[in-house]
């Protein structure tokens, strides 16, 4: 019991210090300040080419979602989840090991792969179990009344990626576990695929539409800025490369996603118009608990026969029904779905 509670203690003073060091010292690798630099990007882009034109600047429950960005990433592991995952993960481990004998974390597949490779097997595999819990989240009655949150959002933007009830994490986390610790990924994602998923993330809410070629385009240049600043070693450029060769190799980067990627875009990742049939008040019949359940990637739709995109959904209402008398603030939110009726 001794030791659980060191490890709690120790993680909550970790998590704290990694924190404070988030906000004190900007740099290519603070998430942080890439989570202010996204969220700014598409929230220029909803204001200079919004999809829906009659929606407010400052939508409906803006500064709602703004709060709830930072709460889930950084505020919510602050007060307790970072402390008592770590317990609970250290207890669930050495379990494992008595039971079986089998040393979970020093079971490691991928090593010594390359990077890029461990990298793209996580995003998929972690993006494919998502798609699994997201469905979870839609047909399991108290699952479902977490996932209200999200769905709660009646006018669309970039922030409301992030709007969505803290039981999620737990219900997220606690699954995606054993598959990633398995493939030897851990239980925190690596920080690329935490880029990754927020840049997607942030671009299937966002109030904007774009042609595959641009979206193709962006992908390109977030691979090209990581392979440039040394994010990823792949040998192609050394730590120290001049920063033309920098550039040069963000510009192509830029130039092959949109001319490969482009043409392929809205089946491959996640998008505006896709995502938001997902959102819909009236759901189709046939799909009466949901449809395009893909988190960053629409493929898993498409090959399971859940999408669902019969014409343009810029107008379309959203949320659920009964939104209209669901909590409005951000603490009864977060009560809501504890107590069974």
């Amino acid at each position: 019991m001794e030791k659980y509670l060191q490890i709690f203690v120790e993680a909550y003073r970790g998590y704290a210090q990694y924190l404070w060091y988030e906000v004190t010292h900007p740099s290519w690798h603070n998430y942080l300040y890439w989570l202010i630099a996204v969220s700014l990007f598409f929230f220029a882009l909803e204001w200079l080419r919004p999809w829906r034109k009659e929606q407010p600047k400052f939508r409906k429950d803006f500064w709602l979602d703004v709060f709830y960005m930072f709460f889930n990433f950084f505020l919510f592991s602050l007060i307790i989840y970072n402390a008592a995952s770590a317990v609970v993960v250290n207890f669930f481990n050495d379990g494992i090991h008595r039971l079986f004998g089998f040393d979970l974390q020093s079971f490691n597949p991928l090593q010594g792969a390359p990077l890029w490779l461990i990298l793209l097997v996580g995003f998929v595999v972690r993006d494919f179990i998502q798609w699994n819990v997201h469905i979870l989240l839609h047909k399991h009655p108290r699952l479902w009344a977490f996932h209200k949150v999200h769905h709660s959002v009646e006018q669309m933007g970039f922030a409301a990626h992030l709007r969505y009830h803290w039981m999620e994490n737990v219900v997220y986390r606690s699954i995606e576990y054993i598959p990633l610790a398995l493939l030897g990924i851990g239980l925190y994602d690596f920080f690329i695929i935490h880029i990754f998923a927020l840049a997607i993330g942030h671009y299937n809410h966002s109030n904007i539409t774009v042609s595959g070629r641009v979206s193709g385009g962006v992908v390109g240049f977030l691979i090209g800025l990581l392979i440039a600043t040394s994010s990823i070693d792949i040998h192609l450029l050394s730590p120290n490369a001049p920063l033309y060769v920098q550039l040069l190799t963000v510009l192509l980067s830029t130039l092959a996603g949109a001319f490969l990627l482009g043409p392929y875009m809205k089946k491959i990742f996640n998008s505006p118009e896709m995502h938001i049939w997902h959102h819909a008040y009236d759901l189709p019949k046939e799909h009466p608990y949901g449809i395009n359940f893909g988190i960053s990637l629409a493929l898993w739709d498409y090959l399971f026969g859940k999408a669902h995109v019969p014409y343009s959904g810029r107008d379309i209402r959203l949320g659920f029904p009964g939104v209209e008398q669901f909590p409005k603030d951000f603490l009864h939110q977060n009560l809501y779905g504890l107590k069974r009726k």
